[in-house]
């Protein structure tokens, strides 16, 4: 996955978090191909807004969270692109007619390191966020993102593997 595609991926994603519903977030994505840049400046923009209104941010606070995401943003998709990949090449290796028993434990060995470089990114992510945010803006953030898993999850057209028809 591209940076630019991750991006796009993240802002959108971050637009259905603060909206209130997910066709008003589905309604901006199949309009996003006529005019990308500027939906996407739109998309910061309200985000921003909306972040600093839920979570009571400051100004500063909010320059701070954005420049957070901008730093920890490219990580978490390289790493969820990995996953992705040894999830997909463990399900491979279990249809076979004879699965590849080194393998298969390589590929498990690879999901635990994998877990473990993934909570390890949330603890430095956690850290570089209480230095400008409060424990209960945190707390309130961290729901806001399990919020957006939830409702990506019951989009329509999300099957096992991801989303259809490209970027989110």
């Amino acid at each position: 996955m591209t940076s630019g595609i991750a991006r796009s991926m993240r802002i959108a994603a971050i637009a259905m978090l603060f909206t209130a519903t997910t066709g008003y977030a589905q309604g901006i994505q199949q309009a996003a191909p006529g005019n990308r840049p500027a939906l996407e400046q739109e998309f910061r923009a309200r985000v921003a807004k909306l972040a600093q209104q839920r979570l009571g941010l400051t100004d500063a606070q909010m320059t701070q969270l954005q420049q957070s995401n901008t730093r920890f943003g490219p990580r978490h998709a390289q790493l969820g692109a990995q996953e992705r990949e040894t999830r997909r090449q463990l399900r491979i290796e279990m249809t076979s007619a004879a699965p590849n028993q080194q393998h298969v434990n390589q590929l498990l060995d690879a999901t635990l390191t994998l877990q473990k470089q993934r909570i390890a990114l949330i603890e430095e992510e956690q850290r570089d966020q209480a230095r400008f945010m409060t424990p209960v803006q945190r707390a309130h953030y961290i729901a806001l993102q399990q919020q957006f898993r939830k409702r990506a999850q019951e989009l329509p057209g999300r099957n096992q593997r991801g989303y259809r028809g490209g970027p989110r």
